[in-house]
Formats: structure tokens, sequence, C-alpha cells
């Protein structure tokens, strides 16, 4: 290959990659309303499942898409209350978990020391103070409420959205017609999606009653709260089960001391394993179409770029991209990268 075979293949990568640093930036300053028509947008795909079964029924759109945001905002107001409730009473509880703190303190010194290892009581309560854990946990779902901090803008990019559900598949056949063009793949792109978010809600859901039942057996207070940070978590994956393991096992070490906490991460563990082992991939068939490294990845990126909104919605941010790669011929490699092994021996079989 000579010089000037080198440098077209040079300027066009050169080129594409100051395109992509120049997108990402662009995308990072304008996160929050790209995170609001995001939310919105998903949000959206998830609300679709109930509205079109509420149209088999024979129920009008307008009237259907009003129920299912009535019931939505009833469980967000009722959310928001329970949380505002039981922080309030964790407030008026405080002295008696700082006093369960105390003893369990002293409990774990005397053992130290009867092992000739002198520890001081002050620096022990630091580290396990109770409130930390509930701060914490007021923290966690802080961000949580931040996703959706824009409420009413976002409430009205969903409603608008909805409203349109009728209109989306014919204007896609119009353009389809019009500029000769297949259109195709955004229906797999929906599908795909409003597949893995209706199943990823359901077993996330599965998860926080499994919580919360087992956390209200245990008799560890505020069990609903811990629930609902499961269920919220659990749409991060690889490490959203185990944040919201954390404060809960912190909070059940204050409370019921360290049988409690063993007995409360038992309950996450065996949660996780029933759900995401067994439950999950059942319901999920072929799968998410992405391989376990490359979610891992997506989730470090989507976070980096968008926050925290960017973890919640990384796997079908990636699956889209990846339907959107496999339609051209010069991009389909990086849809094989991104992709599982069964993607690429299926491609392999093609060919031959």
């Amino acid at each position: 290959m000579n010089s000037k075979d080198s440098k077209k293949i040079q300027i066009p990568v050169a080129l594409s990659l100051a395109a992509f640093v120049i997108i990402i930036a662009g995308i990072i300053y304008a996160e929050s309303i790209i995170n609001q028509l995001l939310m919105a947008f998903f949000i959206s795909i998830i609300l679709a499942q109930p509205i079109m079964w509420l149209q088999k029924k024979k129920v009008p759109q307008g009237v259907a898409v009003g129920i299912v945001l009535i019931v939505v905002t009833a469980l967000y107001v009722g959310f928001g209350n329970l949380i505002g409730n039981s922080l309030s009473s964790f407030s008026e509880n405080a002295d008696k978990y700082e006093q369960n703190l105390d003893e369990m303190g002293t409990a774990v010194l005397q053992f130290f020391q009867e092992n000739g290892i002198h520890l001081s009581l002050d620096k022990f309560s630091n580290i396990l103070n109770p409130s930390r854990a509930m701060g914490l946990t007021a923290e966690i779902l802080g961000e949580l409420g931040g996703i959706l901090g824009n409420t009413l803008t976002i409430f009205f990019l969903v409603l608008f959205l909805l409203l349109e559900l009728d209109s989306v598949a014919l204007k896609s056949k119009a353009i389809s017609k019009n500029m000769n063009v297949s259109l195709t793949y955004f229906d797999t792109i929906g599908q795909s999606i409003r597949h893995y978010l209706s199943i990823k809600t359901m077993t996330s859901l599965f998860t926080g009653v499994l919580v919360w039942i087992g956390l209200a057996i245990i008799g560890v207070d505020y069990a609903i709260i811990w629930a609902m940070i499961a269920f919220l978590l659990n749409f991060i994956p690889n490490i959203g089960s185990v944040i919201a393991a954390i404060p809960a096992v912190l909070f059940a070490l204050v409370q019921l001391g360290f049988s409690g906490a063993i007995w409360t991460m038992g309950v996450f563990i065996i949660a996780n394993m029933v759900i995401g082992n067994m439950v999950e991939p059942k319901m999920m068939g072929k799968g998410l179409g992405l391989s376990i490294f490359v979610v891992f990845v997506a989730l470090l990126f989507w976070g980096f770029i968008l926050g925290t909104e960017g973890m919640f919605l990384s796997v079908p941010l990636t699956m889209a991209i990846k339907i959107i790669l496999e339609q051209n011929d010069k991009t389909k490699w990086i849809a094989v990268i991104l992709g599982t092994k069964e993607d690429a021996i299926a491609i392999m079989e093609e060919d031959t």
C-alpha cells in the first residue's frame, strides 16, 4: 500500500473519531434536555403496553391514556408520601437505633479486648452510625427522584407521545414510501426495547415484592423503602442489585445486630438469584442480544455521558444502536462485536 492509499484510509478514520467526540461532547452539554426526552420516550414505551391492552378492550385511545396516566400519577404521589413519612419516622426513632448501636459496639469491643485487640467505642460508633444508613438511603432516593425531577415536563412529553401512538406507524410508512427506504428496523428497535423494558419492569417488581416480604418477616423496619430501592435499582444492570442491598444491610445491622444483617443479605441474594437466574432468563427468551462485557461497558459509558439516567437506560440505548448498526454493511461488524457469541455463529452459518 502506498502513502496516498494510507492517507485515504486515515483521513476518514480521523474525521469519524472527531465527529464522534463532537457528538459526545454535544450530548454531555445538552444532558438535561436529552435525559428528559429519553425518560419520556422509554416511559411511553412501558405505558404503551397497558394502553394497547385497553384499546383491545374497545376503550378509546384518549380514555385509555388518561386511565394509565392517572394510575401512574397516583402511584408516584403515593410512593413520594411513603418515603417522606418513613424518613420522618426514622428521625423519631433515631435514639432507639443509637442505643442498639451502643450495645452492639460494647459487645464487639469486649470481644476484641478479650482477644488482645483494643478499639475505641467512639470510632466504632462513627463507622456504624444509624443515620448513615438512612442518609445513604436518602441520597439514593434523592438521586432516583432527580431522574424525574422535571416531573411536569416529562409528564406532558409522555402524554403527547402516547397520544401520537397511532400516527407513528402511518408516518413511518409514509416516509418509507416517499424516500424509497426501509424503516422496518425501527419496528425491531421498538419491539426489542418494549420487550426488554416490560420484562425488566415485571422482574424488578417481583424482586421488590420478594425483598419486602423477606424483610418484613425478619422484622427490618421500613421494609417497603428497601423493597422500593431494590425495585428501582434492579433496572441498572450488574451492580444495581448490589447497591440496593447496602443501605438495607447496614440498617439491619444497627437495628437487629449481626444476625439481622446476615438474614437481610440472604434475602437480597435469594431474591436476585431467583429472579435474575431463573425467572428473568425464561421471560426474556432469546435475551438482550448483547454480550455481558458490552452490557457492563455500556453501563459505564452511558453513566458517564448521561449520569444516573444513562445507567438506567444503558441497555435499551445500546440495543437500539446495535440494531441500527446491523442495517449497514459497513457498520455491521460493530454490531457483531456488541452482540453475543450466538449472533456471531448465526452470521457465520448464513455465509456458508
